[in-house]
């Protein structure tokens, strides 16, 4: 398994959320070679705007392990989160972090990017294009 297989699953979820009218944005957190959350952003379903694909995975992969912090842990994302979701990808000392696509106008890089844990380890634009796209099909749909 590698940073490859687990952003195409984080892709799926991120294609469920474009199902449902969500944005589509897709998170999955893993340890070892063990999946401890899948989740896409719920912020229409929910009415909250706190609602985030990094936000729902967080909170589960916390309660699949019983405990707050996740240094063993890496999530994949196919989006570069917010500062809102860097701050929690922060208390959690995540392990690492590996997102699809920049986000120019709200991403962490841009307004925040020391915000995360010391300790963990970014990667950058793993299957950017196909997150990238899904992205841009949504926005493009939206505005028709």
């Amino acid at each position: 398994m590698d940073d490859t297989y687990y952003m195409k699953l984080a892709l799926q979820e991120a294609q469920n959320a474009y199902n449902e009218d969500e944005v589509p944005i897709g998170a999955v957190i893993v340890a070892g070679d063990r999946v401890l959350a899948r989740g896409h952003n719920l912020t229409e379903r929910l009415n909250d705007v706190t609602a985030h694909a990094e936000m729902q995975v967080i909170t589960a992969a916390a309660n699949a392990t019983g405990g707050k912090y996740l240094t063993d842990c890496t999530l994949y994302v196919t989006v570069e989160p917010c500062t809102m979701c860097a701050g929690a990808i922060a208390w959690a000392q995540m392990g690492r972090l590996v997102y699809a696509a920049a986000d120019e106008k709200r991403g962490y890089t841009q307004y925040a990017p020391q915000v995360l844990h010391p300790k963990t380890e970014v990667t950058a634009g793993v299957l950017a294009d196909e997150s990238r796209e899904l992205m841009q099909r949504f926005f493009r749909e939206k505005r028709h």
